[in-house]
């Protein structure tokens, strides 16, 4: 879930970013080539940034989780019983009988202490920490991915289209990213769809705006 999560949201960034990037440079110039270097240097960029940022990112999560983990350690070494009737009581308030729930926690304590109580209290799976690389790669990846396609747009399209299909190619896939993002968190589609269409649609429509003025005033 965290490189799908990483992979739509690179994606979507991708999209949006380049999209924005090309059609405001087409705003001020019909000259391929500075359309496609700045739309490659964005690319490059942005799917570097958006690597980097959620690696740190990731990471960080990792140590927290490290640490609560190695605390949950020393607890359950320094103070059993304690951590044991910890236990027990988060499973009465789940709706379980006092009785039926320590003797629940004695039994997943004497299994493995640290996943049973890192589960309950903590909500980590030791054995399933972040992973920092999967979501940079996922990242970048999909990163490329999103930009390529308004990049591709813009460099086969005829000079009087270039900016409506671009714009075109952006919105669909950007419903496409948005409806993909909904599903994977299980809210509306359509309101994902939506926000993410008219969020892109505003990027370009702005980006678009200045690039005229400055290729004017040029």
């Amino acid at each position: 879930m965290n490189w799908l999560r990483a992979g739509v949201l690179g994606a979507n960034d991708g999209i949006v970013s380049t999209a924005s990037l090309v059609v405001g440079v087409a705003g001020a110039t019909t000259a391929l080539s500075q359309i496609m270097v700045a739309g490659l240097a964005g690319l490059f960029a942005g799917a570097m940034s958006m690597a980097s940022g959620e690696y740190v990112s990731v990471s960080s999560q990792r140590d927290a989780e490290k640490a609560l983990l190695a605390k949950e350690k020393r607890e359950l070494k320094e103070m059993p019983e304690e951590e044991l009737e910890e236990l027990a009581e988060i499973y009465q308030e789940k709706g379980l009988q006092p009785d039926t729930a320590h003797e629940v926690a004695v039994q997943l304590t004497e299994h493995d202490a640290l996943q049973a109580h890192a589960e309950a209290e903590l909500g980590i799976d030791p054995d399933e920490l972040t992973n920092p690389w999967g979501a940079a790669i996922a990242s970048f990846i999909s990163f490329t991915v999103g930009a390529l396609l308004p990049l591709l747009a813009i460099a086969f399209s005829p000079v009087s289209l270039r900016v409506p299909i671009t714009v075109v190619a952006a919105v669909l896939t950007l419903a496409l990213t948005g409806a993909v993002s909904a599903k994977l968190s299980g809210a509306p589609q359509g309101r994902a769809v939506l926000r993410n269409v008219v969020g892109g649609l505003i990027a370009m429509g702005v980006t678009y705006g200045i690039g005229s003025l400055v290729g004017q005033a040029v």
